[in-house]
């Protein structure tokens, strides 16, 4: 999976708009091969990214379903950052 793709689900409180959308640019250019997309290709970029920034926000807010303790936010971004020190280690082991 893409590393600047986050968890967005089940978090308190929810994931935000800025969140989803940034989520969704990050897929397009994934996808696409393209950070910024050509005039040509501008209109069909941003028609992706708004599509699937509403799909997102649909899935996270209200399709998914969950019986599980909301998720830490502080919590999560110290496991990120942990498993950012061990590929750090691992790049320079090896």
């Amino acid at each position: 999976m893409c590393r600047n793709i986050k968890l967005l689900y089940n978090f308190e409180p929810p994931a935000t708009e800025d969140e989803i959308r940034a989520s969704a640019l990050q897929y397009v250019r994934k996808v696409s091969g393209m950070r910024q997309p050509s005039r040509a290709n501008e209109l069909a970029f941003q028609r992706a990214v708004d599509g699937i920034t509403a799909i997102t926000r649909h899935l996270l807010l209200e399709a998914l379903e969950t019986s599980g303790a909301p998720r830490d936010r502080e919590v999560e971004r110290e496991r990120a950052r942990e498993r950012g020190r061990q590929r750090v280690a691992r790049a320079h082991d090896g």
